[in-house]
């Protein structure tokens, strides 16, 4: 019996009747024998893997949510109706840095000190599921938007690396820089880049290019995708990974009038902008799945599709002018309460989706709780790599229908002055003014009614959890010293009375 694959059925080969007294085996048993195992390595191949993330994008914004009737994504539908949509997936943190740092990690960055923006750069000693990936033998690419190297308002780190830090003024010497550039933090192919200032490493050709930042002209999404179908042109005939990060529909908004005469009539401007961005990510979502069906490698690639938080809603959702500027990107968390920043549902629970044809059984919707530290874990184990460390569970069993459900956990967050933590459906949400509040995910009332005076043992019970947990983390305790301010006009805002 031959199993050429972990979630594969078992064949069994027709018997073959061999002639002893001669020793022959016909020629035509023998040509067939030879195509049998030339199958078998073929289909023991490491699976392909890919994370395509986009940026500010909200739990509304995606069509097969049917949350609301503006949006047009016919491929990530797609996506979704080959795989599976998972009603329940969230990311670690309400913000870029710290929830790209979960991503890139496969571990809760609390862990090492990433907590938020600001907090940065992720460490170099992070084993990287990059680098993961590229000792088990994979080609390993990024394009897009990285953000895990040094940033201005990293104080408590560029304070020890510079002899003088200015804040806002402060340069960051590139020899400092480029240590944290995702091309010394595991990626073998590179086009680092938000907007058009881009570190790359090959061009849009697929062809190797001095590595160097370059100015590149047009639509920054189009770009984006242009360089990750050409690294899938580059390696589409070996195991790749390829960290897919679109810039979009992060402010500053911009389209063009290809995507924006898709949305004609009256909305607010912003809007407009963001349902525009949100279908050129579309239209590469649906490129990359036609590349990888044109090599015929679709069946063995498995892709996840998320968003790296909420969006920021600036909680009255103004259609401010100019659309570059900071503020509400146009995109909705419907129909969760909070938003970026915020460690209500809002903040944290995103689109995600997984599609590997073929091995996922297609029109799935799960709704046990997942959280992005889970790809990385899912990726270490179909690919053979190193899963030291790694803080998710490996999701295939699920998703191959090998298992009915995940195993049951507690999923924690930690920003700024906020705490929580998912059990089931119950979620315990802290503030470090001492408000603290219990919510019943499964009830209609979702995180609108606070139960914890209902269930007064239920809240002690997950208090204790959540606060072991802290306890553990690099930057031990309750919450993050930051500004209150921000904080508690939005929790005002968007909750219930919390219970001191």
């Amino acid at each position: 019996m031959l199993c050429t694959n972990l979630f594969a059925r078992c064949w069994h080969p027709p018997l073959i009747i061999i002639n002893m007294k001669l020793n022959i085996v016909s020629n035509a048993w023998v040509g067939f024998i030879a195509l049998l195992v030339a199958t078998a390595g073929a289909a023991t191949k490491q699976p392909n893997i890919i994370i395509i993330l986009t940026d500010d994008h909200g739990f509304a914004d995606v069509g097969i949510q049917n949350v609301v009737d503006d949006i047009h994504t016919p491929n990530i539908d797609r996506m979704a109706q080959e795989g599976v949509r998972f009603t329940d997936g969230y990311i670690t943190a309400p913000q870029c840095v710290p929830s790209r740092a979960g991503i890139m990690s496969g571990q809760y960055q609390t862990q090492f000190g990433t907590d938020a923006n600001g907090l940065g750069p992720m460490p170099l000693e992070v084993n990287t599921i990059a680098e993961r990936l590229r000792d088990a033998g994979y080609a390993t690419g990024m394009v897009g938007k990285w953000h895990l190297e040094p940033n201005w308002t990293d104080e408590e780190f560029l304070t020890k690396e510079l002899e003088k830090y200015e804040g806002k003024q402060t340069r960051i010497p590139s020899r400092l820089r480029y240590k944290f550039l995702p091309i010394n933090q595991g990626f073998t192919d590179v086009f680092d880049g938000s907007m058009n200032h881009v570190f790359n490493n090959f061009d849009y050709e697929g062809k190797d290019v001095e590595p160097k930042y370059r100015i590149m002209e047009g639509f920054r999404i189009d770009n984006q995708t242009k360089a990750g179908l050409a690294f899938i042109d580059r390696h589409q005939d070996e195991p790749f990974f390829l960290y897919l990060s679109y810039y979009g529909p992060h402010v500053p908004l911009e389209a063009t009038p290809k995507y924006l005469a898709r949305f004609p009539g009256e909305m607010p401007e912003r809007r407009r902008y963001a349902l525009a961005m949100m279908s050129a990510i579309d239209d590469g979502v649906g490129a990359v799945m036609d590349r990888l069906d044109q090599y015929q490698i679709d069946e063995n690639t498995l892709i996840f599709f998320l968003s790296d938080n909420g969006a920021p809603l600036k909680i009255h959702k103004k259609d401010a002018k100019p659309i570059t500027t900071p503020g509400w990107d146009g995109s909705l968390n419907d129909p969760w309460i909070g938003e970026k920043g915020s460690l209500m549902e809002g903040g944290i629970r995103v689109p995600f989706i997984a599609r590997w044809k073929g091995t996922i059984p297609a029109g799935q919707e799960i709704s046990d709780p997942i959280i992005s530290l889970d790809m990385a874990a899912t990726a270490s184990a179909i690919s053979g790599g190193d899963a030291t460390g790694l803080e998710g569970v490996d999701l295939m069993p699920r998703l191959a229908g090998k298992a009915e459900l995940l195993p049951q956990r507690d999923l924690f967050w930690r920003f700024w002055r906020q705490g929580a933590l998912r059990r089931g459906s119950w979620k315990y949400l802290y503030l470090s003014d001492g408000r603290e509040w219990l919510f019943d995910l499964s009830t209609p009332e979702h995180e609108g009614v606070n139960l914890i005076q209902q269930h007064p043992e239920k809240a002690f019970e997950m208090r204790k959890a959540f606060e072991t947990w802290a306890a553990k983390q690099h930057r031990p305790g309750l919450s993050v010293d930051q500004p209150a301010s921000v904080e508690n006009v939005r929790f005002d805002h968007y909750l219930p009375k919390g219970i001191k």
